[in-house]
This record gives C-alpha cells, sequence and structure tokens, in this order.
C-alpha cells in the first residue's frame, strides 16, 4: 500500500490538470449524449449498428451504470499509467526554457552468478547496484570459503548459494586421457601442454538435487553471469546438473559469459573464443546470449610472464565472427560479431596488478610480478550497461 501511495503522489503536480481535464471530458460526454438524443428523436431510419453502439438492447439504468463502472475503470487505468512518468514543472518566474516530461522508471536487475574462486569476488563488488546479486558456488566447493573471503571486502547485498546439499567431486578428462580431480589441474605443470576434453560428477549413482536457493535464483534472474573464473573449474561443473540446466532453460533470464583473458596450462591451452563458447553448449547445453572478450592488448613484458606459463591472452580473432550484429542503443552502429551463435562484445575488462608469489624453492622468499585480472568496476559498469540497452 506504500508503494502505491509512494506512486500516486507523484501526482501531486497534475491535481489541478486533471481535474479540470475530468471537468472537460464529462461536459464533452454530455454534449455527445446529447447530440445521440437528439438524433434519434429527429433522424428517421438509422442503421443498426447505431442501437447496438448506444445499448439500447440494454435497460436505460443498467446502461448508465454499465458506462459509469466502464468509465471508472479506463480513468483508474490511465491515472495509474500516468503515474508512471514523473512530470516536473516549467519554472517560469526564472525564465527557464526546458521542460522535463519524464522519465521511465526502471528497477535493478537481479542476477545470479555461476562462477568460483576469486573471479566470483570479483563480480560480487556488483552487488550494491543490483536488485540481488546471488552467486551459486561450483558443485565442488563448499560455500564457507566464499562467506570468509566475501567477509573481508564488506560486500552487501550479495548472496552465496551452493547448487547441491554437499559438495560432489568433478572429474576432468585431457585430450591424452588422463583424468584427475579438476582441482588439481594447476597444480600440476607436466599435463601445462593439455586441455580439458570432457568432464563428469564421480559417483553419482542418480541425478543430483538442485537445491531450492539456486533454483529460484536462476528462476527470478534477469541475468544470468557466467565467469569471470577458469572454465572448467569454476563455470562448467555446475552445468553438469541436469536440473540446473532445466532451470536455465525455463528462465526469462539473459546469459552473459565473461571470457577468460588468458588461456589456462592443462584446461583451455589453444583455446579461442568460439572454443570456449562451444564448450558452454557441450555441456550446458544452450549457447550464451552474449560473450564479454577482454579487447585491451597487453604490454610485452606481461606477455612474456605468461608465455613462459604456457599461457596466451584470449582475443577475438576477425576469422572467427560467422556475421555482424548491432545491439540497441549502440552508439555510431558498431557491429558486434556473432560467434557459435552468440553475440561478442569485445571491451575493456581488465587492469594489470602487481601480485607477489612466494618461491616453490624457498617459501620465505617472494617476488612482485605484473598479472592481467579482470577489473571488478570495468566489468561492473560493461554488464550492466549490456543488460540497459537489451
Amino acid at each position: 500500500m506504500r508503494s502505491i501511495t509512494r506512486r500516486l503522489a507523484s501526482l501531486g503536480h497534475l491535481t489541478w490538470p486533471l481535474a479540470l481535464t475530468f471537468v472537460g471530458v464529462v461536459l464533452l460526454s454530455l454534449g455527445v449524449a446529447y447530440l445521440f438524443i437528439h438524433a434519434y428523436r429527429t433522424i428517421e431510419g438509422l442503421p443498426p449498428i447505431v442501437s447496438v453502439i448506444t445499448l439500447q438492447f440494454i435497460p436505460r439504468l443498467w446502461r448508465g451504470v454499465l458506462l459509469v463502472v466502464a468509465g471508472l475503470a479506463v480513468l483508474a487505468v490511465g491515472i495509474w499509467r500516468l503515474s508512471g512518468v514523473v512530470v516536473i514543472p516549467l519554472d517560469q518566474s526564472a525564465g527557464a526554457d526546458d521542460l522535463v516530461l519524464g522519465y521511465r522508471r526502471e528497477s535493478p536487475p537481479q542476477i545470479a552468478v555461476l562462477s568460483g574462486g576469486p573471479g566470483l569476488l570479483v563480480l560480487s563488488a556488483m552487488g550494491e547496484q543490483v536488485a540481488r546479486l546471488t552467486c551459486i558456488v561450483p558443485v565442488q566447493d563448499p560455500v564457507e570459503y566464499y562467506y570468509r573471503a566475501a567477509g573481508l571486502f564488506n560486500l552487501h547485498n550479495v548472496y552465496y548459494v551452493v547448487p547441491t546439499p554437499e559438495p560432489m567431486q568433478v572429474l576432468a578428462e585431457l585430450d591424452d586421457g588422463t583424468v584427475m580431480d579438476v582441482r588439481h589441474l594447476a597444480l600440476d605443470p607436466t599435463i601445462a601442454e593439455r586441455y580439458v576434453r570432457r568432464l563428469r560428477l564421480e559417483g553419482a549413482t542418480q541425478a543430483p538435487q538442485l537445491t531450492r536457493l539456486a533454483a529460484e535464483a536462476i528462476r527470478d534472474a534477469d541475468a544470468l553471469v557466467l565467469g569471470p573464473g577458469s572454465l572448467f573449474e569454476s563455470i562448467l561443473p555446475n552445468l553438469l546438473l541436469a536440473e540446473l540446466r532445466q532451470a536455465i532453460a525455463h528462465s526469462k533470464a539473459r546469459t552473459i559469459y565473461v571470457c577468460n583473458l588468458m588461456t589456462e596450462p592443462g584446461r583451455t591451452t589453444g583455446f579461442s573464443v568460439a572454443d570456449h563458447i562451444r564448450a558452454i553448449k557441450q555441456v550446458g547445453g544452450f549457447t550464451p546470449d552474449y560473450v564479454l572478450v577482454n579487447a585491451q592488448r597487453i604490454d610485452p613484458e606481461v606477455h612474456r610472464l605468461y608465455a613462459a606459463a604456457n599461457q596466451s591472452p584470449v582475443y577475438l580473432a576477425p576469422e572467427e565472427a560467422e556475421e555482424r550484429v548491432v545491439l540497441p542503443g549502440d552508439q555510431l552502429a558498431h557491429q558486434r560479431a556473432l560467434v557459435e551463435g552468440a553475440v561478442v562484445i569485445e571491451a575493456d575488462l581488465a587492469s594489470s596488478v602487481i601480485q607477489y608469489t612466494a618461491s616453490l624453492s624457498n617459501p620465505a622468499e617472494s617476488r612482485a610480478v605484473r598479472v592481467l585480472r579482470h577489473d571488478s568496476q570495468k566489468l561492473t559498469a560493461t554488464i550492466l550497461e549490456l543488460l540497459r540497452r537489451t
């Protein structure tokens, strides 16, 4: 009731204009009614359609009641729709010559996120600008880790939920047939040149049940964001759940995939943007509506550091574009690439940061290196702008 009253209060400046308009409509209606009465009394052989339009087949009393009720209903709907526009009166005394007619009210979106690790915490900063941000952690991770990590940043309006009641083990099969826990891929340097061929849940004799909170988050979301995070460790494991895939299929949410900045040794070695999209389609059974790809070119020094770790930047190659499309509201009609059925948007999404790493041979020693990371503010601005325009 309070929200209804607050919305109607925006019509305060229109009280007298609306009252005068209402009186004018009543006088106009009476005039039309008198003209109809005059026509009935003076004109012979009126078409039958006139009798139907004027409801002559209904008794006069009920005819009047019906018209009054219909008029009040239409008037109420009109006033309610009018209250959706804020009208600011023109201050003529100040000599102003600009008149603001109104603007459309937009409620903040609800967003669900499928990711894990540090990437999930990067996106958590969006919580202050949306109605609700629900982060569904990877099926193999306990949720307590994310709550403890988020507590260090004092995040607001961010909720972490698990997809299944208990964590599950996820196994990865590499292109050479090696099978190992998906959490150990990044720890084994001997498989740096390999990539993951497929994932599976270990020991799942029956279809795991999706938690109610995860199902509701996907159902109510305006957007489902996949990433940022490791493709095979943070994003795809949850898509192994049949109920979660069904929830996505029945959700109205637009799907946005945040593509990795760099390839991952032992996981996505040699992957292009199209390869990342195909992996999601293979496991999840759907193609993301939009894919965000970093367009910022990294400097040679950072590039050499990643190359030494068998990593390369993930950029959109010109030959990957199947065709070009234009999004609503794009300035200068920028063309976006369509790759594997997904609209790929290139944007500045990353920043170089200094990270201290410990030496494996001497843990007491550490060295500073420049690394590329998704920028929380850039990523948040890009996603919210995309949702606003689409």
